[in-house]
């Protein structure tokens, strides 16, 4: 059977992307990945696909019109046959026009317990807050940003001491497990969407995935 064929959109560090290619590398996860794109053209995530021997893109979005940037990525992603397109720290909204094209296809992982704190700054907005539980959200991309069907979300305590920093690193590590995770179930079509509500069937899936 093919594996799913994965875009992976970054913008930064990559230590999601990192989280995914260390999951492929070990056989637990079931998936290909066909190309790592950048918005950034210096980002260390193209320099940990590249060390993989990834295809490594960056996609230059200065001078070009939104529509114009997200339709080069688009003709990319498809060139690849692209299955799945993960959103692993990509830092832009993506417009209607290119979520269309990957309707049910794209998903995005949150640092928070969507829909609270959605947006920039989900850590510091749960400090601000005075919340005291906050986490990670795998979820599907609609025009409604961080509005998708939520696939997986994993909770993380907020201790008295936190900061911004610490709690950020904390969310990371449950975030590096959850997305995973997720794409293993998409790979696995064990996910059904009902409007929005995300189906998923569990049977003999977590004797697999330690």
């Amino acid at each position: 059977m093919k594996k799913i064929a994965l875009g992976i959109l970054v913008s930064g560090r990559g230590s999601n992307l990192q989280s995914i290619i260390d999951n492929i590398e070990s056989g637990q996860l079931d998936a290909q990945i066909a190309c790592v794109i950048s918005d950034v053209e210096n980002a260390m995530a193209l320099e940990r696909a590249k060390k993989h021997k990834l295809e490594a893109l960056f996609i230059d979005p200065k001078d070009k019109e939104k529509e114009d940037y997200y339709a080069e990525i688009a003709k990319e992603l498809k060139k690849r046959e692209v299955g799945l397109v993960v959103l692993a720290g990509f830092m832009r909204v993506v417009p209607e026009s290119f979520i269309s094209q990957f309707e049910n296809k794209i998903i995005n992982i949150h640092p928070s317990l969507l829909p609270e704190f959605s947006g920039l700054k989900a850590q510091q907005q749960a400090l601000d807050a005075g919340a005291k539980e906050t986490g990670s959200t795998v979820h599907f991309v609609t025009p409604a940003v961080d509005g998708g069907p939520i696939i997986l979300q994993q909770p993380v305590e907020i201790w008295e001491d936190d900061n911004e920093e610490t709690l950020s690193a904390r969310i990371l590590e449950q975030e590096h497990r959850l997305l995973p995770k997720a794409i293993q179930l998409t790979a696995e079509n064990r996910i059904l969407i009902q409007g929005k509500r995300v189906l998923i069937n569990w049977k003999d899936f977590e004797d697999k995935w330690k």
